[in-house]
């Protein structure tokens, strides 16, 4: 909680992970605004007493909003999130990723917004990390053009913060799960399954099974954002300001099917793929560095993934 009302613009906040930190701000007593374009997002997630402007965040009238409203906290979670779409059109990546990022830079350099929390990405700046779980100070090798783009970010608003006087704070996260996530198109696993299993179809496991991802929460993600907005920050350097988010346990596809099996109460016959080209093998990240500033993942696997499967259940009915 704060002691005075902030003006808070967030983002991507019509979206999976921004609308529950639209939420937490809204809680928190903050005056929110929310920026998104709904090419992923959805109008029906923007919270009530949010104010909402469809707009894409490359879009040269984000500046007369700065201007207008002032911001003192800008929560970044717009983004093209999708590896392939990457891969397959870096230009479209790059553009949205870091031109849209620095129009909001350059909005907030004008009007002395004090703070950007910046949502970079721990599955994909650190490549194949060869230490897991994996620490921020880990070297930076992102395998695909999302990862160079979301550490591009990282890197520009270190400019801004050194040379330009304007703080952020960078969390890196792991794999994010929960209520609001869409288990169609660019969906993560977690919510593809769900779907799955509450259609009656079998589920499809890539490769062995055996590979493994840090799931968290978004609850837990939410509670890092409201952190990260007050954080103190200290120190000079990338990894000062950069804080993975995760729960510093991997989890294998098999066992996360295990586990989501159980609470549909089904056991369908299960379908096998060869492994997708390119695919990490493993991704945990250990994120001490956030514990040690107050931060911890307060639901269990096996808690996050029943919510989510209860509100995808009830979002079918």
């Amino acid at each position: 909680m704060t002691d005075s009302k902030r003006k808070v613009l967030v983002t991507g906040g019509a979206g999976f992970i921004g609308s529950h930190v639209a939420d937490a701000y809204l809680a928190a007593g903050d005056d929110v605004w929310i920026v998104d374009d709904l090419s992923s997002g959805r109008r029906s997630n923007v919270p009530h007493g949010a104010e909402f402007v469809e707009m894409d965040i490359r879009d040269p009238e984000l500046r007369n909003l700065f201007r207008e409203v002032r911001f003192d906290v800008v929560n970044h979670h717009a983004a093209q999130i999708d590896v392939r779409v990457s891969v397959a059109d870096p230009p479209r990546d790059a553009s949205i990723n870091l031109m849209g990022l620095l129009n909001i830079a350059e909005a907030a350099v004008e009007v002395g917004t004090r703070r950007i929390v910046y949502v970079s990405s721990g599955g994909v700046v650190y490549g194949e990390p060869e230490e897991i779980p994996t620490p921020e100070s880990a070297p930076k090798l992102p395998l695909s053009p999302y990862g160079v783009t979301k550490l591009g970010g990282e890197y520009y608003l270190n400019y801004y913060r050194v040379i330009r006087g304007l703080e952020y704070v960078a969390l890196r996260y792991s794999n994010v799960y929960g209520p609001r996530q869409d288990p169609h198109g660019e969906a993560g696993v977690v919510a593809i399954f769900c779907n799955r299993l509450l259609g009656g179809e079998p589920l499809t496991i890539f490769g062995d099974g055996e590979q493994t991802r840090d799931y968290v929460f978004v609850k837990d993600v939410v509670s890092a954002n409201m952190l990260a907005s007050e954080l103190k920050i200290e120190g000079g350097g990338l990894d000062s300001v950069g804080f993975n988010v995760g729960t510093g346990v991997g989890t294998s596809v098999l066992r996360l099917a295990e586990v989501l099996e159980g609470i549909a109460g089904t056991n369908l016959p299960r379908n096998h793929e060869p492994a997708r080209p390119g695919e990490l093998q493993h991704s945990t990240l250990n994120s001490g560095k956030l514990q040690e500033r107050g931060w911890s993942p307060a639901h269990s696997l096996e808690e996050g993934l029943r919510e989510t499967y209860e509100y995808i259940a009830n979002q079918r009915d």
